[in-house]
């Protein structure tokens, strides 16, 4: 299987004036805020170049989701795979290697399936699999 980093994603505090800044300040094309409030699903994409995606979340939002305490500076990077049995095997090696698993692997609400663990530094990771796009 080839690495294939999809997605990096920055925390906010304000999610509001953080699209405002990407999409009006830097001129990143982005569809806006998507997702709900209500479940911490609150996001919004921006299209850099190829595939590649930067996504900003709400810091309280994303630390709910992935049970963590939301301080400090926060980014995570996201590798996409092809297969949803893919999510299992990587969460699987990467805990046996030293990650932290910090949700295991999971039907999200926005339709993916994925899993979220620490590395050995602290750094956030997300695998995905998104059904709704062929690998």
């Amino acid at each position: 299987m080839q690495p294939t980093i999809t997605v990096i994603t920055l925390m906010t505090d304000d999610l509001e004036q953080a699209v405002s800044f990407y999409r009006d300040g830097l001129g990143l094309p982005t569809k806006g805020i998507v997702g709900d409030v209500n479940t911490d699903t609150q996001v919004a994409f921006f299209n850099l170049n190829d595939n590649l995606k930067l996504a900003i979340w709400p810091r309280r939002s994303l630390a709910n989701q992935l049970g963590i305490t939301p301080k400090g500076s926060g980014h995570m990077l996201s590798h996409n795979v092809t297969r949803q049995e893919q999510i299992d095997e990587l969460a699987s090696a990467a805990e046996q290697a030293g990650a932290e698993l910090l949700k295991s692997p999971h039907w999200q609400p926005w339709g993916c399936y994925g899993a979220y663990f620490k590395d050995p530094d602290g750094h956030l990771w997300e695998i995905t699999y998104n059904p709704a796009v062929d690998g």
